[in-house]
């Protein structure tokens, strides 16, 4: 979950470039419920990992970096 695009699409390309991925995930808006602002709008970079391949803690601090956090699920 990230504060804002440009964050968002950062981290997105940071993400693809260190896990190798194939294509780089798509940033998705995740307005909060009730609000119909921008401004009250945060960021997903969706990854999916059903076997959990990937280290968690690396995650959570690209997300930090980004002024973000990781959330499970």
């Amino acid at each position: 979950m990230l504060p804002d695009r440009d964050a968002a699409e950062e981290a997105a390309e940071e993400l693809a470039e260190s896990l190798g991925l194939p294509e780089e995930p798509r940033p998705v808006r995740d307005a909060l419920a009730g609000e119909d602002d921008a401004e009250d709008a945060q960021w997903l970079v969706v990854l999916e990992d059903p076997r959990s391949r990937h280290d968690r803690e690396a995650l959570r601090g690209l997300a930090e970096r980004y002024e973000g956090w990781l959330e499970n699920d």
